[in-house]
């Protein structure tokens, strides 16, 4: 076999993990966030100011936010279910220190702490939740585009063959349920009514880049003989053509119906798709070809697997947008934020409900049809990890609120109450917005130039695919070149926020 069947093999005819792995492995990224928090808060207890170097900042950053995901899906795999209780653990022991240490004047009785807790109120104009969301499921799409190619990373995690749920699978569905999240339909709600079909043609625009991305990764991959999983997308389609005709369906769609039944209209394309799956010859189709025989003739025919499954990620966004409008509702107050995450968590129970019932009378998950079963996994757990978000957040204004005048780049910032001179409560909170002061953040580095860091994860990738031999490479090397790779985007990010460049110009 030449190297490149041998890399195809690689990550072929895989079948996922369990539905708990994956549900265990979304916890990590948010005890990364919780650890760094509560480290610089307790920075601050100790020199009553925040680390204001750029190097040490991004340093942390990349320690703390990246470095634990790398190891997490390479080494530290077999272990996976103790990551979680060795984070809390730390992160228990870091509150405990910054409880102990706090300043005399600021120890007041618990119970009037949690008090205050709920009534503090909150910056209505930014859920740093949304942009954690996104910005970790760019950061591991990318570590594992690379990482699935090194024999470190378990076969269980990277993308099932027809039926599984690994967790590259709910990678692909996440991305779309994030970039749906900040959609011109959801970031417009409150603004001035405008004409139906003005969204739609700005998205004609906007999504541009992503056609020549798609066009540039598809002439570039026959070009090179570069290794690819045919029946992923299919011949001559790939990510980039499914993300940019899901949003332009998606405007069109929500031109027409109101965009606050779009879970609606999701639920019904959903089910509309899987009664054709299971009562017509189309999923001997999709997954046998036209000949019975995996035939790959005609435009159809080699790409059915990307065209076809274009239904099942459009409902994935039109739900991702019913769930932004809900979240962008105005809740000032952390007492309105805990009901927020009961209804969340109500939601994630029904939603997991309705896929043990799909997945018994329809079919199993299958990210290669984008099925229903497909759709309610990937909404489930995206959910469950925007509520671990939102907790990891309230649990630093929790410890802000201890160490007066502490803050941490890209989460709550705690506000005055409206209409009010006075601070709330005891005078814990912090007078004005805490990102006033500019200081480098490596989750606002990469926010704000998204697509760029993917594109550069994209290219990085197949640079080191090209130069070196990864499937047998050892486990040190791999973590070398996987740390290297991540850190080169991570700094590139940092530095292009630390000039303020966005490079975005469509």
């Amino acid at each position: 076999m030449s190297q490149k069947q041998l890399k195809e093999a690689f990550v072929s005819n895989l079948n996922g993990t369990s539905l708990l792995e994956i549900s265990v492995g979304l916890s990590l990224a948010p005890l990364c966030l919780l650890c760094r928090g509560l480290l610089l808060i307790l920075f601050h207890l100790h020199y009553g100011k925040p680390v204001s170097s750029r190097k040490y900042s991004l340093l942390l950053d990349f320690l703390v936010l990246v470095s634990p995901l790398v190891f997490s899906c390479t080494v530290l795999s077999p272990v996976l279910f103790f990551m979680p209780v060795i984070l809390s653990a730390f992160c228990a022991g870091i509150f405990s220190k910054i409880w102990s240490q706090r300043k005399q004047e600021t120890r007041v009785p618990f119970g009037q702490i949690v008090k205050e807790f709920q009534q503090t109120y909150l910056d209505p104009e930014y859920i740093p939740a949304i942009t954690v969301f996104r910005v970790y499921v760019n950061v591991l799409t990318s570590i594992s585009i690379l990482a699935v190619d090194f024999p470190q990373y378990p076969r269980r995690y990277a993308k099932a063959e027809t039926y599984g749920t690994g967790a590259m699978d709910l990678g692909v569905g996440a991305f779309i349920f994030g970039n749906a999240l900040v959609c011109p339909e959801v970031r417009q709600k409150s603004r001035v009514t405008r004409p139906k079909f003005s969204n739609l043609a700005g998205q004609f625009f906007s999504v541009w880049p992503l056609v020549f991305l798609g066009v540039g990764r598809l002439l570039t991959v026959k070009s090179i003989e570069y290794h690819e999983h045919t029946s992923e997308y299919g011949v001559h389609w790939n990510f980039f053509f499914t993300l940019t005709f899901v949003r332009l369906a998606a405007s069109l769609l929500l031109a027409v119906f109101p965009k606050n039944k779009s879970w609606i209209v999701a639920l019904a394309l959903a089910a509309l798709y899987q009664l054709l799956l299971n009562t017509t010859p189309l999923k001997t189709f999709l997954l046998h070809g036209s000949s019975g025989r995996d035939s790959r003739v005609g435009f159809l025919d080699a790409n059915r697997e990307g065209l076809l499954s274009l239904v099942g990620y459009l409902a994935i966004y039109l739900a991702s947008v019913q769930v932004g409008l809900w979240l962008l509702k105005c809740r000032s107050s952390v007492k309105d934020w805990l009901g927020a995450l009961r209804v969340l968590a109500l939601a994630v129970v029904v939603l997991f409900v309705f896929l043990h019932v799909s997945q018994a009378h329809t079919d199993p998950v299958s990210r290669r049809m984008a099925n229903l079963s497909y759709c309610l996994w990937v909404i489930a757990h995206c959910l469950m990890s925007f509520i671990f978000f939102v907790a990891t957040d309230l649990t630093l204004v929790f410890t802000k609120l201890l160490v007066r005048g502490s803050s941490v780049p890209c989460s709550w910032s705690v506000v005055k109450p409206p209409n009010s001179k006075k601070k709330h409560g005891t005078e814990t909170a912090p007078a004005g917005r805490e990102d006033e002061v500019p200081r480098l953040c490596l989750i606002s580095a990469i926010n704000k130039n998204q697509l760029l860091f993917f594109l550069l994860a994209n290219v990085m990738t197949g640079a080191v695919n090209i130069l070196v031999d990864t499937i047998h490479s050892k486990a040190a090397f791999a973590l070398c070149i996987l740390h290297l790779y991540m850190f080169v985007n991570c700094l590139i990010m940092s530095i292009l926020h630390a000039k303020n460049i966005v490079l975005k110009f469509w």
